[in-house]
């Protein structure tokens, strides 16, 4: 994986960590709050993208890797459709709703081209050492 020694260093996993801490200030100071289904789902998709990172990047190899990533993409694009849900039930704003989408796409974009990276590198992963 590059030459990056944790999962903390990768800027994808930095992005997906502040876009999860962004969705948890939403949750605790909005009306979303008391939607407890679409509130715990946000929560959970927005965890599941740095924990994806995290646990691929464990794996130790880039085949894996990149299958954690591509969920960790898929969790994202989870992330904006309940931002859209909360949008259209008014438990948020346009301009946060607009933020925090710009927010998601910037995160997608970065795992695509590292998911690239990783599939024209010539290293295999750590566990291939």
């Amino acid at each position: 994986m590059a030459h990056y020694e944790t999962f903390e260093t990768l800027e994808i996993y930095q992005l997906a960590r502040k876009q999860c801490n962004d969705i948890w200030k939403l949750i605790i100071n909005s009306p979303l709050k008391r939607d407890f289904k679409l509130r715990d789902q946000i929560n959970g998709s927005s965890g599941s993208v740095m924990d994806n990172i995290a646990e691929g990047f464990g794996r130790g190899g880039n085949k894996e890797f990149i299958m954690f990533l591509s969920y960790a993409k898929g969790s994202c694009c989870e992330t904006q459709s309940q931002l859209q849900r909360a949008f259209d039930r008014n438990h948020i704003g346009e301009g946060e709703f607009n933020r925090l989408n710009v927010q998601s796409q910037k995160i997608i974009t970065q795992i695509s081209k590292f998911i690239n990276y990783l599939k024209n590198s010539d290293k295999k992963g750590q566990k291939f050492k």
